[in-house]
């Protein structure tokens, strides 16, 4: 199924299930497949599960511009009211996590429910003088660089610390499925939406979030490391509830499925 947006882009999107509808926002470099663990468990429980294909990604259109925060947020509004969701409950995960966070800065609280921040990019990643805990500009430079370079060679390193694969049991066929999916991005989009994600700061909206919130992070999270994001994401979101995993990384998704998918449901029939 697919919507088309305002710059003629159609995007693919995903529709599951019956009852209060949960919208998932996948990954960086991945798209809707990556909820595959998740779906099943929540449509059985009776919800109705909805994901997005981000531009770029996926089954959507590849087209040449509006690979940042603010136009993934916009192309989620559009969905949202493309299907005339309400009551709803947005899941986002990594970068998909801070285009929630970006959704409900542009277009408000009115059709959300509550919302689950996992593995999230937020809220501000580089270093300035007023966020002494960011990442130095160079770090961006060097990815930006490598993905110039070998993106694959950059992937496939990347994989093991991933999931935390010392730690945990992930197969191999897990891993080269997973660097597949990040492969088949578009490379343009790869690297434009990266820069995106680390220039954006969401730390003043986050303070003004009115709805609950779940925030989920692994304390071995490489990619986006806990001290410099979930922790600090949790500090600022007024009505928050917080859970660390003591051995996972940033593929929670699916190192952790069951501990997450208990934690979504629970944080839902509760708090939202």
């Amino acid at each position: 199924m697919f919507i088309e947006v305002n710059d003629g882009t159609r995007l693919a999107y995903e529709d599951y299930g019956q009852g209060r509808p949960i919208v998932l926002l996948s990954s960086w470099v991945l798209h809707s497949d990556m909820w595959e663990y998740q779906i099943p468990f929540l449509v059985e429980h009776g919800y109705r599960c909805v994901t997005l294909d981000r531009r770029g990604h996926g089954r959507s259109d590849r087209p040449s511009t509006g690979y940042d925060l603010t136009t993934s947020a916009d192309d989620l509004a559009a969905l949202l009211e493309h299907l005339d969701l309400n009551d709803v409950i947005l899941v986002g995960h990594s970068m998909g996590g801070a285009e929630v966070a970006r959704y409900l800065a542009r277009h408000g609280e009115g059709r959300v429910a509550g919302a689950a921040f996992v593995s999230a990019v937020l809220p501000f990643l580089k270093l300035t003088d007023d966020n002494p805990g960011g990442v130095p500009e160079a770090a961006l430079q060097a990815v930006l660089q490598a993905f110039r370079t070998d993106r694959p060679k950059w992937f496939a390193r990347q994989a093991q610390l991933w999931f935390a694969t010392h730690l945990n049991e992930v197969s191999p066929a897990m891993v080269e499925h997973t660097v597949a999916q990040c492969l088949s991005v578009s490379p343009w989009a790869t690297a434009a939406l990266f820069a995106s994600a680390f220039h954006e700061d969401h730390r003043d909206d986050l303070r003004k979030l009115s709805i609950p919130a779940l925030v989920v992070h692994g304390t071995l999270d490489s990619s986006a490391r806990i001290e410099v994001t979930g922790r600090r994401t949790a500090e600022l979101i007024p009505d928050v509830d917080y859970k660390e995993y003591p051995t996972a990384s940033h593929g929670i998704y699916f190192t952790h499925k069951d501990e997450l998918n208990t934690d979504l449901l629970d944080f839902i029939k509760s708090r939202c």
